[in-house]
């Protein structure tokens, strides 16, 4: 059930050195494909890294909460063109999301690296650098770089009883 995968999901930062094999990485892709978008608009699209030298680069894309990547198997990079649909962060955003909840019930861990508004250095966004170094055109925009591997470390699942509750409404704030 979908609740118990959302219970058990965690932002996975460590890796096993093992690669992520094709059939989960298709999976994983062809879920993302079918995420929902505004109008049916689709302006995402999806660059799976699994080359170590790639993914070493990317991994310095942020001055900080970036470096972990370098040691996934695999990255997907979540882009969109931005002219296509005026909610492409969204979009991009649930295809994100969707990217995660297919890691998870493969068995696999994953982590949302935020790439639209950070700076890569004192001069240089950080999409401005990923497009750079995967050779992205210009008119696409970089959400986020979702890490997913087998995870080398164990984190516990959210307790239903600690979930915050006060922050539920029901008909009226």
């Amino acid at each position: 059930m979908l609740y118990e995968l959302l219970k058990g999901r965690r932002s996975i930062r460590k890796f096993q050195d093992k690669e992520v094999e094709k059939d989960k990485i298709d999976t994983i892709l062809k879920s993302a494909l079918l995420s929902p978008s505004s109008r049916a608009r689709k302006p995402w699209e999806f660059i799976a890294v699994t080359d170590k030298e790639l993914l070493r680069k990317l991994s310095q894309c942020r001055e900080h909460g970036s470096v972990f990547l370098a040691g996934a198997p695999l990255g997907i990079v979540v882009i969109a063109d931005s002219e296509k649909c005026d909610v492409w962060i969204e979009d991009s955003s649930i295809a994100s999301i969707i990217i995660q909840l297919s890691a998870q019930s493969l068995d696999l861990g994953s982590c949302w690296i935020q790439v639209r508004e950070r700076p890569h250095s004192e001069n240089e966004k950080a999409e401005d650098y990923i497009k750079q170094v995967l050779g992205i055109p210009e008119r696409y925009s970089v959400e986020c770089i979702v890490a997913v591997g087998y995870p080398a470390e164990d984190k516990k699942g959210y307790d239903e009883n600690e979930l915050p509750y006060e922050k539920l409404h029901f008909n009226k704030y």
